[in-house]
């Protein structure tokens, strides 16, 4: 299995949105002066008058999207990860709570703006994002993953919804499988009996390659892509506790309300199973790599290996 990725998730993104825009006349952009960094400028470039840029002002930009939302537009909302939480009152108030078709767009989420520092590093959005009644939330782990729901996303769901992106680090997770993307919908990277590890985004890499080294040493453990979190597969995350009885979560994103909680809630109410949870417990630091930063703070598959092991033996 490699680990490299010759294109980017937002590069992807980009690329893809702009193809977007020629089918639906009724996309609009709106970013807060991330244009270049998180590849709206490929949107730009084709349909500038339907590409706004506020500046700064992350409150107003999602204002901005509800009001377009309001009298028929599709309004799109690209920016950093981060910056979108400086607005989570408006998102409340002025999209969740009036069901107001607005997408939210994000890129640089968990780890991946490794040179900026934890000032940067989102690894809170998913439990915020989660908690909003109406919104949705997304999680791609890859740019094939994007291909595949992107144009669903915009094209085809309706009301408030969160999808979440890195920046350039995309290992290669889900190339030559077969599925499409159904929103409430998990996915089987791989069978197995013994453990179950679930989790979304780039360290199902991770998740894949300790399936693998457990495998040599008679651990059969199945990989589950969770790339709905909310609304999230409730019943493949059940067959698969009650099928192997041991559940290991990964995200990059907090351990507290994210990836991790909402299995457990799931579990607590369908299955107690035993769980081991991997993820972060504290605030970022600047590094030279997304990848440096996950193996740093053990989000990766030697971690997921020791948690394997544990609830086996």
């Amino acid at each position: 299995m490699m680990q490299g990725s010759s294109y980017s998730m937002r590069d992807t993104f980009g690329k893809l949105l702009a193809e977007l825009g020629e089918k639906n006349k009724d996309i609009v952009v709106i970013t807060a002066d991330v244009g270049d960094s998180t590849r709206a400028m490929y949107f730009r470039e084709k349909f500038p008058d339907r590409y706004f840029n506020v500046g700064i002002s992350e409150q107003d930009m999602i204002n901005f999207a509800a009001g377009l939302s309001a009298v028929g537009f599709k309004p799109l909302i690209v920016n950093f990860s981060m910056f979108v939480m400086r607005a989570w009152e408006q998102i409340r108030n002025s999209v969740a709570r009036m069901n107001l078709d607005v997408k939210i767009l994000v890129t640089h989420a968990g780890y991946s703006d490794s040179g900026d520092g934890s000032s940067h590093q989102s690894l809170e959005d998913i439990a915020l994002m989660r908690v909003l009644p109406n919104m949705k939330v997304i999680v791609p782990a890859d740019p094939d993953d994007i291909k595949r729901s992107l144009p669903v996303v915009i094209q085809e769901l309706r009301g408030p919804l969160y999808y979440r992106m890195g920046r350039e680090y995309s290992p290669s997770i889900t190339t030559g499988v077969d599925y499409d993307f159904k929103l409430g919908k998990a996915y089987v990277l791989r069978d197995g009996d013994d453990v179950a590890i679930m989790g979304a985004g780039v360290v199902l890499w991770d998740a894949l390659k300790a399936a693998e080294e457990l495998e040599k040493i008679g651990i059969s453990a199945a990989v589950i892509n969770l790339f709905s979190i909310k609304p999230i597969d409730e019943d493949t995350i059940e067959y698969y506790a009650r099928k192997t009885g041991r559940v290991v979560t990964i995200e990059e994103h907090s351990i507290y309300g994210g990836i991790g909680s909402a299995v457990a809630e799931v579990l607590a109410k369908r299955y107690p199973t035993k769980m081991r949870f991997i993820g972060a417990t504290t605030f970022g630091r600047s590094a030279r790599s997304q990848r440096d930063l996950l193996d740093y703070y053990g989000i990766n598959y030697k971690s997921v290996i020791s948690a394997a092991l544990e609830l086996v033996k």
